[in-house]
């Protein structure tokens, strides 16, 4: 069967490429064209366009880039009318992907599905509506959205988190030191905006602790260069890109843009700080109205519990980043609760196996509705 995958950042490249890879095992004749990246690339199949091009991050870059955008979907929707697959499959992504799905389905191209469902439990509530009318099945990987769609008429997929694949699947026998001291490690976000936000306060803190070293992981869509404007005079910060898990499972702690990476953290075992400036502060408070959660982060929202603190907008400044770091590095007040909560939320999410369940039940379906 042919499928084609659309996923507009760094995580969702590696989610949608361990998909591929359990697609090819249960069906020996697939074909991938897609949006995506060097990890979808890896193993096979057409890269029509890179998620570079695609990711745009808050209101007004997406207003200043509107004409792009708008270009990536025309050219999106021709490519996939052309191509005429069996199935678009949605990683991730909302705003580009539910506009997609919108014209799959009017246009009765192929089957929707969604992998990776978006986070409308958080806000923007009413997209369900689309899900409903435009996507054929979602497959979930955070076990509290089944209760929710479930709720709301919705029925969809449990299948397990693909991020406790991704980390079991990256081990690695490198310790991560260079200096001969423990780590701090800084993981800033995969998007410029977030990187400008939150990089130079997290640095700043953390230096202060001398017996560490700093290592930064660096996010595989962003130019080491970008990096260097925003590191603090005097602070030494080591840069390293494609070892995220390595850098975290060496780390004595972490401080963590919020978003899959919070999780990732999680299961890997790295106690952590949640950090998540935005301009200007008190737009979160205006925003909080709209928020559906109580929590920002995927590891509290599974949770069901603050297991890790969050610093969002006015609260993430240096007074307090730097009492929380303290909490949790070793010795500190809220490390060993933390490191149990982590456990349980493992226990939640579920074993291995994510992606293959996904494609397994994909297979399945589709197979299904061909016969």
């Amino acid at each position: 069967m042919k499928y084609y995958l659309i996923a507009g950042e760094a995580s969702g490249d590696l989610h949608a490429s361990n998909l591929m890879k359990a697609l090819k095992q249960e069906d020996a004749d697939a074909q991938f064209r897609f949006f995506g990246g060097e990890k979808m690339e890896a193993v096979g199949g057409t890269l029509v366009k890179h998620y570079r091009e695609l990711a745009y991050m808050g209101f007004i870059p997406v207003l200043l880039h509107a004409r792009t955008i708008l270009k990536n979907m025309k050219m999106c929707k021709e490519d996939i009318k052309a191509w005429m697959p069996d199935v678009v499959i949605l990683v991730d992504y909302p705003g580009f992907n539910l506009d997609i799905a919108k014209y799959v389905h009017a246009n009765k191209i192929a089957k929707v599905y969604y992998y990776i469902s978006p986070k409308i439990w958080a806000w923007k509530e009413h997209r369900i509506k689309n899900i409903r009318r435009d996507v054929d099945e979602l497959f979930s990987i955070l076990p509290f959205e089944v209760k929710w769609f479930g709720e709301r008429n919705y029925p969809i997929h449990y299948v397990g988190n693909p991020c406790v694949d991704a980390v079991n699947g990256q081990r690695t026998t490198d310790n991560g030191q260079r200096t001969g001291k423990p780590s701090i490690a800084i993981l800033a976000g995969s998007r410029k905006q977030e990187i400008k936000d939150n990089l130079y306060k997290m640095l700043r803190v953390a230096s202060e602790y001398k017996d560490y070293e700093l290592v930064l992981a660096g996010a595989p869509s962003i130019d080491r260069a970008y990096y260097d404007q925003f590191i603090p005079e005097g602070v030494k910060v080591r840069i390293e890109f494609g070892k995220t898990y390595e850098i975290l499972r060496n780390a004595s702690a972490a401080l963590v843009t919020s978003g899959t990476a919070t999780l990732e953290t999680a299961i890997i075992g790295t106690p952590q700080v949640v950090c998540y400036y935005m301009r200007p502060a008190w737009l979160f408070k205006k925003l909080r109205r709209f928020l559906k959660v109580k929590y920002v982060s995927l590891v509290n929202l599974v949770c069901d519990k603050e297991a890790v603190r969050e610093l969002v907008a006015a609260d993430m400044n240096e007074q307090n980043l730097r009492q929380e770091l303290a909490s949790i590095l070793p010795g500190g007040s809220k490390r060993d609760q933390m490191l149990r909560d982590y456990t349980e939320m493992n226990r939640i999410l579920g074993g291995p196996g994510a992606s293959q369940r996904a494609a397994k039940k994909m297979v399945q379906i589709l197979s299904n509705n061909n016969e």
